[in-house]
């Protein structure tokens, strides 16, 4: 079997927004690097993606200069890298052939965040026929604001709200729903064999 470990929306833009300050997970960069290491030495494919707005202004738009990589971790040179504009990073990339080329039968995910844009892809790759693995501790999210929440509502006004809810919340979801139907939820030490 061939892995590929897929690095998802790990990018500067987050870092812009105020909501960073509420990341759950503040191990994530320092997990996804272990796991990019690892994916290395075995020789496996690393695929790094972001996602980017064009034209919306805001921090993932390309044109303010958030649209990159967190700055603790570099891809090499020869590591695929995409740029999607979905939730996904199937949709509106050429992730599938990227990992047709090279063989890839199963993908290893993790990155930002834990219920959208990572959680949609292993979604995605279990429908094309991938065996998945979703690193939980090596992704991260946000409170998420009640849907009828004002749009423009502070960190404060988000965190004080009784509606919101909570990132431990969103996380658990997240692996109830994936566990047994769409990926395997391990921990990075778990996943290393640590």
């Amino acid at each position: 079997m061939t892995n590929a470990l897929i690095v998802i929306d790990v990018q500067e833009s987050f870092r812009a927004r105020p909501l960073w300050e509420t990341l759950d997970n503040p191990s994530l960069i320092a997990n996804v690097s272990r796991l990019v290491e690892a994916a290395r030495a075995n020789g496996e494919t690393v695929v790094w993606v972001v996602h980017s707005e064009p034209g919306t202004g805001g921090e993932f738009d390309p044109a303010n200069g958030h649209v990159r990589v967190v700055s603790e971790l570099e891809p090499a040179k020869d590591e695929p890298f995409v740029t999607k504009t979905s939730h996904n990073a199937f949709t509106t990339t050429n992730l599938g052939q990227v990992l047709t080329m090279a063989g890839v039968t199963s993908v290893t995910v993790c990155g930002l965040r834990t219920e959208q844009c990572v959680e949609t892809t292993a979604r995605v790759a279990s429908d094309f026929g991938y065996e998945v693995t979703f690193v939980t501790d090596a992704t991260g999210t946000f409170p998420i604001p009640h849907w009828d929440a004002p749009a423009d509502q502070t960190v404060a006004e988000l965190l004080g709200d009784p509606r919101t809810l909570s990132a431990a919340d969103v996380v658990a979801r997240t692996e109830y729903a994936l566990a047994g139907r769409f990926a395997a939820v391990r921990t990075t030490d778990d996943y290393l064999g640590v």
